[in-house]
């Protein structure tokens, strides 16, 4: 059975959040979370790790403890949220706009089934 963890107004952009959240997609949760805590990206590894944990705590509940070895991560995906509009300084009294942009990050995770297992294997 599937379970999901959303992540509202991260406060990261999502460009750079889905170069981290391609790297678990598809993995079991064991080795997407050592992808994660050895990530060159840390900074934006630790939002996605957290969110990772909280998804597989919402599977634990739904699924009774269940055994997880067999739990992987079915759908993770990035969208842009809102964008806070600053201005910055410029010459000649002029001033430039900056964009800092928020994403929002979802992530699935289910246990694979027993044809999966044995073409996998």
């Amino acid at each position: 059975m599937e379970a999901v963890a959303v992540l509202k107004n991260c406060p990261l952009s999502p460009r750079k959040m889905r170069i981290v959240v391609d790297t678990i997609r598809g993995q079991k949760i064991d080795k997407a979370l050592v992808v994660l805590q050895h990530s060159q990206r840390r900074y934006y590894a630790i939002y996605v790790e957290k969110l990772l944990k909280s998804a597989i705590s919402n599977w634990k509940q739904k699924n009774d403890n269940a055994d997880e070895s067999n739990v992987r991560v079915s759908t993770v995906f990035v969208d842009g949220a809102v964008v806070a509009k600053r201005m910055r300084t410029a010459p000649q009294g002029r001033a430039y706009r900056i964009r800092k942009r928020f994403s929002h990050i979802t992530i699935k995770v289910d246990s694979i089934n027993q044809e999966q297992l044995t073409t996998e294997a």
